[in-house]
């Protein structure tokens, strides 16, 4: 398969150079010094699983040179997917797939209105990773996991072909029963570490061994639990529980990239993780004062951020 890599961060960085190592026709969307760096170098990956460097390797910053994809890895912040999907016309074909890796839930409803639902899978991760310097992806905590399928759930050829990449790769990677579910499990998990971590500002170590913070924890996680079956999504009734031991089982220092993002000045991906919580609550009449909390006290910050990158 011809994979593309758009947004070669941390998580484009990981995955799109694991399966470029394992022999795999991969070409990356990166700018800047990145893509000079990347030009240069390589690109190198220090992991806990395995340090890495991919050499030489395909890149470029402009999408519309690039050859029709078989599958295309969206790994952009939120923020960027309106932008990224009109750069990826050029380089699909009937049967490219359009995979989103980004920590929110709307992705798919997104790129669909751009490229027509039948080119756009539902996707999600697990890595805690960054880019630590143009050129280096740095991974520090998170087994690795990838996991994607139709919109509808049906079987299709193209899914279980990038499975297969994926797995002779070493990558732990899976074709959910219902990929909505798995999203929203992925959102579950992701908008209570993200909001707390960011507001308190300290590691998950931190923040959930302290009985105060570790109930904010709990309660955000409910929260996004009973938005998500007035959504309609059939989450399971231990979600809560099962999420908390999880998050309970990570390694004491990891953040998440939206609580990074935040600590450092940059803009966040705010509005789509506890920002939409809060919007859906009103939505559905569903109380969510732990995201409010955290919502309208990082709102101020983010309108900064965003100010100046204005």
């Amino acid at each position: 398969m011809h994979i593309v890599v758009f947004g070669t961060g941390g998580v484009g960085g990981y995955f799109g150079g694991r399966l470029a190592k394992a022999g795999q026709t991969v070409t990356f969307i990166a700018r800047g010094e990145h893509l000079q760096a990347m030009l240069a170098e390589g690109l190198r990956v220090d992991s806990i699983k395995g340090d890495f460097t991919v050499q030489p390797v395909v890149v470029t910053d402009d999408p519309s040179k690039v050859e029709a994809a078989d599958a295309i890895l969206l790994c952009v912040k939120t923020w960027h997917i309106t932008r990224a999907a009109k750069a990826i016309v050029p380089m699909l074909g009937s049967e490219t797939c359009v995979v989103p890796l980004e920590n929110g839930v709307d992705a798919p409803t997104q790129l669909a209105e751009i490229l027509g639902r039948e080119h756009v899978l539902g996707g999600l991760c697990r890595i805690a990773s960054h880019k630590v310097a143009p050129g280096h992806i740095q991974h520090t905590g998170i087994d690795p996991y990838i996991a994607f399928g139709e919109l509808d759930n049906r079987s299709s050829s193209r899914s279980r072909n990038l499975l297969q990449c994926f797995e002779q790769a070493g990558v732990l990677a899976e074709i959910p029963t219902d990929i909505n579910v798995a999203m929203w499990q992925k959102f579950l998990f992701i908008s209570a570490v993200s909001g707390v971590g960011a507001v308190t500002r300290v590691p998950v170590g931190d923040y959930r061994s302290r009985p105060g913070t570790r109930q904010m924890l709990e309660s955000a996680l409910q929260e996004c639990y009973s938005v998500a079956l007035a959504q309609g999504i059939h989450l399971p009734a231990e979600s809560v529980t099962n999420t908390l031991a999880y998050i309970d089982t990570l390694s004491p220092g990891t953040m998440a990239s939206m609580q990074r993002d935040i600590i450092e000045g940059r803009p966040s991906e705010l509005e789509a993780q506890n920002g939409a919580i809060v919007q859906m609550g009103r939505i559905y009449n569903i109380p969510t004062p732990v995201h409010a909390f955290i919502y309208h006290s990082l709102l101020p910050q983010e309108s900064l951020a965003r100010s100046q990158m204005d």
